[in-house]
């Protein structure tokens, strides 16, 4: 069906209208559930005292005890400072919950785990360090998101090189692996190679640092890739430059000079990930680029150019961050399965590999299906992706070496398969009983 421009206007700002009074008819979208049975109150003395108190002395004489003895191998910690959050920026912590709650919801209907948002009422990365790993010992797992460029980079990395669970930054792993996967799908259909295209990177904030870092691992040369920031493209001569954006501005094209007009003049691929639009990228700057172009414009809520607007200026394919689009280059189809698989194995860390099988899986999944210009990535519809990224995500995990517990891929597709099953029929059963009732 074909909708005009006003009508797709129209639908792009529906849920906009709506998540206002869903929002507040609910107070909120997740709540604590139990998972034992209480058939009398004489069960009480099982699950607490005087009975808790084995499982507390298994866990003291051996902590990893504690996965096996309680749900920590299930539970997520979703940690923010509010400073970065999506298409918003910085709204502060408190205004960030709604984002996190969100984040919370996808984790346990797409992957069936159990996630907590953590909002910290502190901007220094010294202290949110500190609180995370202050609380780490509730938790199978932490996702980092919405917190500022460059302390996220530190953030990150402190973390993962010291504590012995995953540490994950969405808005950097998750985003990357997902476009990655649309990417190389995308390249299929133009019938175009990663290691030759000339990509154009709008957006040099965690996302889109990570993307370049994710596509080169993939094959891409560096000296085929432009990167721009606020300020233009990335370049040794700036400077303004330091941290990860000097490091890219040493490895990226040296001889491209000026802004977004300039990095698309003969580029195959755009990806921006910059700020919210329409009108940051023009349809005269993407016709500079070559003939069977790809664009993934992904700012939220709205992206950096309409899609129709890139349709119209010759891009052959095209992507945002929006479900009401075709090609959905969403985070939500990479982290509620990589953290399933994560947990599965109980894994101390999640490695740039296992990040990368995630992305392959994904790509595999949608190319079985059949490629096209308007499918060239998984909907969040197709839950068997998820169970198929666990996996892959898992094996890889036990491959590497960094996964407490050693499962078959049987195993694992039964385990993932299991959990996410519980989480959305428990749902259905709450809305069929009108425990939770329509708005």
């Amino acid at each position: 069906m074909q909708f005009s421009e006003d009508e797709l206007l129209k639908r792009a700002e529906l849920p906009k209208q709506l998540a206002r009074y869903y929002h507040r008819f609910y107070k909120g979208k997740i709540e604590i559930s139990l998972k034992v049975p209480i058939r009398n109150y004489d069960d009480f003395a099982i699950w607490y005292t005087p009975g808790v108190a084995e499982p507390c002395l298994e866990i003291r004489d051996d902590e990893d005890a504690a996965f096996e003895y309680t749900n920590r191998g299930n539970t997520v910690a979703v940690v923010t400072d509010g400073t970065r959050v999506l298409g918003l920026g910085d709204v502060g912590a408190a205004a960030g919950l709604p984002v996190m709650e969100g984040k919370a919801l996808l984790f346990k209907y797409l992957g069936g785990v159990d996630a907590v948002p953590i909002c910290l009422g502190t901007r220094n990365a010294a202290d949110i360090i500190s609180a995370v790993r202050w609380i780490s010992p509730t938790f199978g797992g932490i996702n980092l998101e919405d917190i500022e460029t460059p302390k996220c980079f530190e953030i990150l990395e402190t973390l993962r090189k010291t504590l012995e669970i995953p540490v994950w930054h969405d808005d950097q792993q998750g985003t990357a692996l997902v476009t990655l996967a649309a990417l190389i799908n995308a390249l299929k259909v133009v019938g175009k190679n990663l290691r030759d295209v000339k990509i154009a990177i709008i957006g040099a904030g965690a996302a889109g640092i990570s993307c370049f870092k994710y596509i080169v691992k993939a094959g891409a040369r560096p000296r085929n890739i432009v990167m721009c920031d606020s300020k233009g493209i990335l370049h040794p001569d700036r400077d303004d430059l330091s941290g990860e954006k000097r490091k890219v501005a040493e490895l990226t094209s040296p001889e491209k000079r000026g802004g977004i007009p300039e990095a698309l003049e003969g580029a195959d691929v755009c990806i921006s990930m910059s700020r919210p639009g329409p009108g940051v990228i023009k349809k005269e700057w993407l016709r500079r680029m070559n003939d069977d172009a790809i664009s993934f414009n992904c700012a939220n809520p709205v992206p950096e150019i309409w899609p129709w607007e890139a349709k119209e200026a010759g891009v052959r394919i095209v992507g945002t961050g929006r479900s009401d689009f075709e090609n959905q280059i969403n985070n939500a189809l990479g982290f509620p399965a990589v953290f399933r698989g994560a947990l599965d194995v109980a894994a101390r860390k999640i490695t740039d590999e296992m990040c990368l099988a995630a992305a392959h899986a994904i790509a595999e999944f949608a190319e079985e299906r059949g490629l096209s210009e308007s499918y060239i990535i998984p909907r969040l519809e197709e839950t068997e992706v998820f169970v198929r990224e666990a996996v892959a995500v898992g094996l890889e995990a036990i491959r590497q070496g960094v996964a407490r517990r050693k499962l078959s891929r049987r195993e694992l597709e039964e385990a993932a398969a299991a959990k996410i099953k519980r989480a959305q029929e428990v749902l259905k059963l709450l809305m069929r009983e009108g425990l939770v009732k329509p708005p």
